[in-house]
């Protein structure tokens, strides 16, 4: 590891601290030092003058896959459109990956490597608005997945009947862990083909469609998958095995939507039973976020040898058909007991990750905030409204607050994983703030079709957010995205006058914030502004609250009151509201007890990529 140690994502740290590799607080003092990134890391991040004049448009990939000696030997064919002056072209193939040519109109074209990235001189004139395409040959040995899917790569694996069962798994280490591309999420093709051969009687599944199986001389056969729409180039994945298949169809939005499930052959009846839960999940999400995005491609759920994986159109499944997140609730509510974590939170990821995906690393926010809130909204359509707040708040335990959300751009760099649970809660909050559910939703749905098959930046979705909501939402974003600090609700009591005032926040921090005033079922909600000057209120009642669905933390700064929580501090598990006030008694969860977790399970669990 370089002195540049926060390069790992969070999420990987966290999964390595579940392994007994490391401490929570060796963990933090790797978080903290200053950043040291490469020029590797921004040849891998950035948009480099040889990537900035092509936009591909076509990947035609054909790769024979090898577990005898874990190696795969393929080649790529790349047609691309033309949008600027030519420079060298850059292709990113990870070592020790080989690539052995790039041939264009028949010719080997001339060669440097720079690490991780090869950079081609292509002779021939290439005219803005043409398109064409060059070939690149490749082989090698693949790195191994250490700890997929977090810190990923190739997985060679057998199952329980000690058959061959291969896998891919690289989002953050990036495509070009096992095949040429131009590895940025800036750029997706307009389709791809995946045309994967194995040894028999190894079944492959991939994105898409299949359009032929070959059943070669040789003892192999050739899967040949399609996809017809866009696609980021870490969701094509390679999922090799002894896999049963039954499906059904889902009457949806736009009509009829196939479903195809995978499992290994022997959980056949197990996935019929666990993969039940897929209908009432798409009907959940069609109604927030709009129509599956793919409906010409499909949705399959296809069991593999990790936890799980957003792959387009095949999504990853590895939760060993139990509820929870591996038999766990992560909001500690007990809720999230009932249905299969794996199913919802990477499914969700069709619309946020894939149909609509981040440009730069940096803003992975998008892709896995909404995906976590996706989870409060799935409890919400099986429970109601209020355990979905239950759930959502229940998650505030595991907030690190460690590094802000977003880090730098422009070197695939991924902040804290803070991005699942504080900002799953940053969007429920902005909920209250809206403060109308069909708005809210409308804004979801909105930000789908708006952006549907697009790449994004993270304000592109602020300022969407921002202008539907009627609401100026910049510096909630600056505040929850940009810093490691908690708003804090400070106010203190003179008789019947309440003063207040936003603590610890970014310049201007004025979010609107709901208190109850009075206690039980005759506590009054107001909606107040708080700025980060002292302001003051009348009131009468007994107590004041503050709304739980707000992700604050109140002070009581009164001379005399006794000590509140720090703000740079998550409010204890348990809490149920995320708030401190005296006395508390509009935020206990009121999730029934018999529902609730025992235990909260570790805090440095950290859900799927």
């Amino acid at each position: 590891m370089t002195s540049k140690t926060f390069r790992m994502p969070a999420a990987r740290l966290l999964a390595a601290a579940l392994c007994g590799a490391m401490t929570p607080a060796s963990i933090h003092a790797q978080a903290t030092p200053a950043l040291a990134y490469t020029h590797a890391d921004s040849l891998r991040g950035s948009i480099t003058p040889q990537r900035a004049w092509w936009d591909v448009v076509f990947y035609d990939l054909d790769v024979h896959v090898h577990p005898e000696d874990s190696t795969l030997t393929g080649r790529v064919g790349i047609t691309y459109r033309v949008t600027g002056p030519k420079a060298e072209m850059q292709i990113d193939l990870q070592q020790p990956m080989v690539l052995d040519s790039v041939v264009q109109d028949g010719q080997a074209v001339r060669l440097r490597e720079d690490g991780n990235a090869y950079f081609a001189t292509l002779p021939k004139a290439q005219r803005v608005g043409s398109r064409r395409s060059v070939t690149v040959y490749y082989h090698g040995r693949p790195r191994v997945a250490k700890n997929p899917p977090w810190d990923g790569g190739l997985i060679w694996r057998t199952d329980s009947l000690h058959r061959l069962w291969v896998a891919t798994a690289v989002e953050g280490l990036g495509a070009s862990a096992w095949w040429p591309n131009k590895d940025t999420q800036a750029d997706e093709p307009d389709s791809q083909r995946v045309r994967i051969t194995v040894p028999e009687p190894m079944i492959d599944v991939s994105n898409g469609r299949l359009r032929r199986t070959t059943h070669n001389a040789d003892g192999t056969a050739t899967y040949e998958w399609f996809v017809v729409n866009p696609i980021n180039n870490y969701d094509v994945a390679v999922n090799a095995g002894g896999y049963a298949h039954f499906s059904q169809v889902y009457h949806g939005e736009r009509g009829p939507l196939t479903l195809d499930f995978w499992p290994l052959s022997y959980h056949l009846d197990t996935a019929r039973v666990q993969f039940k839960q897929v209908v009432p999940m798409l009907a959940c999400f069609e109604h927030w976020f709009g129509p599956y995005p793919w409906y010409k491609d499909g949705y399959k759920l296809v069991e593999a040898p990790h936890l799980g994986m957003e792959h387009q159109s095949a999504v990853a499944y590895g939760n060993h058909y139990g509820n929870g997140y591996l038999g766990r609730d992560l909001s500690g509510t007990g809720l999230g007991l009932a249905w299969d974590f794996i199913i919802v939170h990477e499914s969700a990821h069709e619309w946020w990750g894939n149909s609509l995906t981040s440009k730069d690393a940096a803003d992975e926010w998008i892709h896995e905030s909404f995906a976590n809130y996706a989870e409060n909204l799935y409890e919400e359509c099986q429970h109601g409204k209020a355990a979905g707040a239950a759930y959502v708040i229940g998650t505030r335990a595991r907030v690190k607050n460690d590094v802000p959300i977003i880090p730098a751009y422009g070197v695939n760099a991924e902040g804290s994983g803070d991005m699942y649970y504080k900002g799953g809660n940053m969007l429920h909050t902005i909920r209250q703030i809206v403060n109308d559910d069909d708005r809210w939703r409308g804004i979801l749905r909105g930000l789908q079709a708006t952006f549907r098959h697009q790449t994004v930046t993270g304000k592109q979705i602020e300022d969407y957010m921002s202008a539907h909501a009627g609401v100026d939402l910049s510096r909630v974003f600056a505040q929850y995205l940009t810093t490691t600090k908690i708003p804090v609700f400070e106010y203190r009591r003179n008789g019947d006058t309440l003063a207040y005032r936003w603590g610890d926040v970014v310049p201007g921090f004025d979010m609107p914030l709901r208190i109850l005033v009075g206690s039980g079922a005759e506590a009054l909600g107001t909606l107040i502004h708080p700025r980060t000057e002292w302001q003051s209120m009348r009131f009468q009642g007994d107590s004041i609250t503050v709304d739980p669905n707000f992700y604050v933390i109140a002070r009581d700064v009164t001379a005399g009151a006794a000590a509140k929580p720090d703000s740079g501090k998550t409010p204890a598990a348990g809490s149920g509201s995320g708030v401190s006030m005296t006395p508390i008694t509009a935020g206990q969860s009121r999730v029934p007890a018999s529902r609730r977790s025992s235990a909260i399970a570790s805090s440095w669990d950290m859900p799927t990529r």
